[in-house]
């Protein structure tokens, strides 16, 4: 028997490092029926963590989820005496299951089943096949790169750019020396996926960069990831010793003449630095900021040498296209977009965690037939798709398919695969102001459109959200967006832009609310709400006023109680603590 315990962030963040202590010690004491006990990264299922795979002599899996360090003595206790029956109460349901059996996982695939500490457990799972088939049987860098263009695979980090497109390019440059390099500076808030895959499958990464690699003639590969991700940087450091220990980094791998060194470069967390040139520029030991293009990294890259840049993402699928032939990745998606796309689903969601689904799924599977739907029966409102650079899609585009065409036509983008869904309680107003402070601060300066642009904008945004909108605000922003759009000299803030227009497109209602009738339809800006109680309603619990902060409420036990507006703050503790809806919200 072996039990094996997800020690992803999210797993760890849930207590599953307790709980793996707490097993360890008990099979270190006594283990007469001699139980492996292992770790695996994130399966992509975070609503249920900690989660404990038991993986029973004949293979059978037995999948724990919600498991404590208090459930550790009962697994120990199943294991020894060889009847999981005692741990029915933490076994997954069926209709959890469903987060992972509707999925198609390529860039996924071994997440959350292999040990991502371990080589061999990568090998035994076909690892390093791909690389071993390119440099083995005779494929050249064409035919590599021709794989990789049936495909169709197009950059998973923002832009969807063709992969194969970059790499001719990076390989049919003049150069003495080329960089490969991949992006794995994820910035955009509610974005984990590249994350995950580092922590959960760092070798298929190290793969999928050798093929890049030779295909384009580099010797050197450099991945640029965020120092905030320590846990995917030890786990990816590891890999990169183990792999050169085993002759598939470093000189003449594989016994051929192709020869190539990764390292690893913890960037500061700028967000800008997710734009490839500004990447490149921190790369080099400089701020980070955008360069004019042309020229492209593939001509003027890293130390103004040939160079590609793709995200995690990208050369995770690579390894699986050179396995199993180009044809069987496009098999999967539409006509434009092909393959598999990994989303990070957060915010209002039932079921929040990393979903990959054939491009072509319907933003309604996805988020309701994979992610359960809204949590505690809610409305949906929208989604945000893209992070900062995206848009807002709102429920009545809910059939629209993930395809690169069909998301920016709502005024959205892929991007990188963030996934924030929100309900009825959310105002949009300030949904746009969320995003935008974010691009406003992360915003490099260099150019003046992005600098002071966004600061005119979310100054107009901060008064409409504080109640103190005036007439023409709405113009003023579309009128700022376009010029920052039309101005700006990097993606940042060409499409910073896009959450303020598609929360003026799609709920134009709500902004003019604001501004109007000083008023929050979504009850959410403290400014433009006030709370009451329900006179009717309130049983004098006292729940509200126990949890008040500033003793604004007041009322005699068993007798209705009521709030001082002059002291609340609005903090919203007396509503939440309330079980009878008798804190009511106008």
């Amino acid at each position: 028997m072996r039990i094996v315990i997800g020690e992803g962030s999210c797993g760890l963040a849930a207590g599953a490092g307790a709980v793996h202590t707490k097993l360890e010690k008990l099979l270190a004491t006594d283990n007469p029926k001699g139980v492996e006990l292992g770790i695996t990264g994130c399966i992509g299922m975070c609503f249920l963590e900690p989660i404990v795979d038991v993986y029973e002599d004949d293979g059978t899996l037995r999948r724990l989820v919600r498991v404590q360090e208090k459930d550790a003595q009962a697994i120990y206790d199943a294991a020894m005496d060889g009847d999981l029956a005692p741990l029915d109460k933490l076994t997954i349901s069926s209709e959890e299951e469903q987060f992972l059996t509707k999925q198609t996982r390529v860039a996924l695939r071994d997440c959350g089943i292999i040990d991502p500490e371990s080589i061999d457990d990568y090998l035994a799972h076909d690892g390093y096949q791909a690389i071993t088939k390119v440099l083995t049987t005779g494929m050249s860098q064409e035919d590599v790169i021709q794989q990789i263009d049936i495909a169709g695979l197009r950059g998973r980090g923002g832009a969807g750019f063709s992969t194969a497109f970059k790499w001719r390019a990076a390989r049919d440059a003049q150069g003495d020396q080329k960089y490969l390099i991949c992006n794995a500076d994820e910035g955009d808030p509610g974005a984990f996926m590249d994350r995950a895959v580092i922590e959960g499958d760092p070798h298929s990464l190290i793969e999928g960069m050798l093929i890049g690699a030779y295909s384009i003639g580099a010797s050197e590969a450099i991945v640029y990831v965020r120092a905030e991700y320590p846990l995917a940087i030890a786990r990816l450091r590891k890999a990169i010793k183990d792999a050169t220990a085993r002759g598939y980094l470093g000189e003449n791998i594989c016994g051929s003449d192709f020869s190539c060194t990764l390292r690893i470069k913890a960037g500061a967390g700028a967000f800008v630095c997710g734009e490839e040139t500004a990447l490149i520029e921190s790369l080099e030991g400089k701020r980070g900021m955008p360069r004019l293009k042309p020229p492209f990294p593939a001509q003027a890259g890293y130390w103004l040498k040939p160079s590609n840049i793709n995200n995690v993402e990208t050369y995770a699928n690579v390894a699986w296209i050179i396995n199993n032939g180009g044809a069987a990745f496009a098999a999967m998606g539409t006509e434009g977009s092909k393959g598999t796309k990994v989303f990070a689903l957060s915010g209002k969601i039932a079921r929040g965690g990393l979903v990959e689904v054939p491009m072509g799924t319907t933003l309604r599977e996805v988020i309701f037939d994979i992610g359960g739907g809204i949590r505690d029966n809610k409305e949906f409102k929208a989604v945000q798709l893209g992070g900062p650079s995206g848009g807002c899609v709102p429920a009545s585009k809910l059939d629209t398919v993930i395809d690169y065409n069909e998301l920016s036509a709502t005024g959205a983008i892929m991007g990188s695969g963030g996934m924030v869904v929100m309900d009825e309680t959310t105002c949009m107003v300030s949904m746009a102001r969320f995003f935008l402070d974010f691009t406003t601060k992360e915003s490099c300066g260099k150019c003046v459109h992005c600098r002071l642009g966004t600061k005119r904008m979310l100054e107009i945004l901060d008064r409409i959200v504080a109640g103190k909108g005036e007439e023409g605000d709405i113009e003023k922003l579309e009128d700022l967006c376009y010029a920052i759009k039309d101005g700006a000299l990097c993606g940042l803030g060409q499409t910073a832009p896009n959450p303020v227009l598609t929360t003026i497109r799609y709920f134009r209602d709500e902004f003019e609310a604001h501004i109007d009738e000083h008023r929050c339809p979504a009850g959410e800006c403290r400014e433009l709400i006030s709370y009451s109680i329900d006179k009717s309603v309130c049983i004098g619990c006292t729940a509200c006023a126990r949890q008040c902060p500033v003793g604004a409420i007041s009322g005699e036990r068993k007798s209705p109680h009521e709030i001082d507006p002059q002291l609340c703050i609005k903090c919203g503790n007396c509503k939440t603590a309330c079980r009878f809806g008798a804190v009511q919200v106008a």
